[in-house]
């Protein structure tokens, strides 16, 4: 199982451990480092800092936004951070989702399987060009809804799945099963070490919960779909009608406890090594963490990779 190191989102402050911690997650043999765009940050600019500092880990997007910029300019963006990482770019991109491209693009969610075709083929082709770059920058994307899985795996080299449990891995079995050698599928899970499991997950409760009021309206949120397919249809409408009303606290309570934890990594470490025994047997072949100090770095690489 390879291991990221997931920076995530900030606003306009850089966090202060930022390069020190990417620098001690190359040390401990981490697979790669992940910033994302926000309304504070992009995503290119910190993987710069990053390429100037570390020599082996590789550096990607995951995921940025395909709507910030034309595709002709994220290829700008990508063959120029992977001359300068010495051809460690991996390009995650995503089409967002309908309040995000309405609120900060002022452009319609209309059609995102044709972006994200469009978006890659025009990546491909700069990519080709003769003397600009690796002939192939390796795309990942960043896909929800089922045909959007399935078409990741037929244009890119990886996806980075919404929430993936390999407790429920047959939700996506029909999209990926065809899926080419080397394919990658990469997560974001919740790493802590904890003696009180349900104390611990209290952040992926809250992560779940305000995901499926901030992405879309009650009835037409992609991860309140996803969690219906993952037979969950039930408390999702709930927790999505307790954010209408107000009652935060609620619905945070009411997410299921057994699903906040299948997609997290908390607990004991026996508990944790345990537990990852299902990862390593699904198709997953990345977990992404978020440790905020050099302690936590080693702890997770020593209990992940057993380094």
């Amino acid at each position: 199982m390879d291991l990221g190191i997931q920076w995530g989102y900030w606003g306009q402050p850089v966090p202060k451990d930022f390069i020190a911690l990417a620098i001690e997650a190359e040390r401990a043999g981490y697979d790669a480092v992940w910033t994302a765009p926000s309304w504070g940050s992009d995503a290119p600019g910190p993987l710069v800092l990053l390429a100037g500092k570390t020599d082996r880990i590789r550096l990607g997007s995951a995921v940025a936004q395909t709507p910030d910029s034309p595709p002709s300019a994220w290829a700008s963006h990508a063959v120029a951070l992977d001359h300068i990482s010495d051809g460690r770019l991996i390009l995650g991109l995503g089409v967002s989702a309908p309040e995000g491209l309405g609120d900060s693009h002022g452009v319609s969610f209309r059609w995102p399987l044709v972006r994200t075709q469009e978006c890659v083929e025009v990546l491909r082709r700069a990519f080709r060009h003769e003397g600009r770059s690796r002939r192939e920058v390796p795309i990942w994307i960043g896909a929800e809804g089922l045909e959007n899985v399935r078409q990741a795996c037929d244009v890119a080299e990886g996806w980075f799945p919404a929430y993936y449990s390999p407790w429920r891995a047959e939700v996506y079995h029909d999209q990926i099963r065809n899926r080419p050698v080397g394919f990658e599928i990469c997560v974001n899970a919740l790493f802590k070490l904890h003696a009180d499991v349900e104390e611990a997950l209290g952040a992926a409760r809250r992560s779940l919960a305000l995901g499926l009021g901030a992405l879309g309206a009650e009835g037409e949120s992609h991860h309140a779909q996803l969690m219906g397919q993952m037979g969950l249809e039930r408390e999702a409408n709930l927790i999505q009608e307790l954010l209408s009303e107000g009652r935060r606290d609620e619905a945070i309570a009411s997410v299921p406890t057994e699903f906040a934890d299948e997609i997290s990594l908390v607990g004991s470490v026996d508990r944790i090594k345990d537990r990852l025994q299902a990862w390593d047997e699904s198709a997953v072949t990345m977990i992404n963490v978020a440790p905020r100090s050099v302690e936590e770095v080693w702890q997770i690489a020593e209990i992940v990779k057993g380094q």
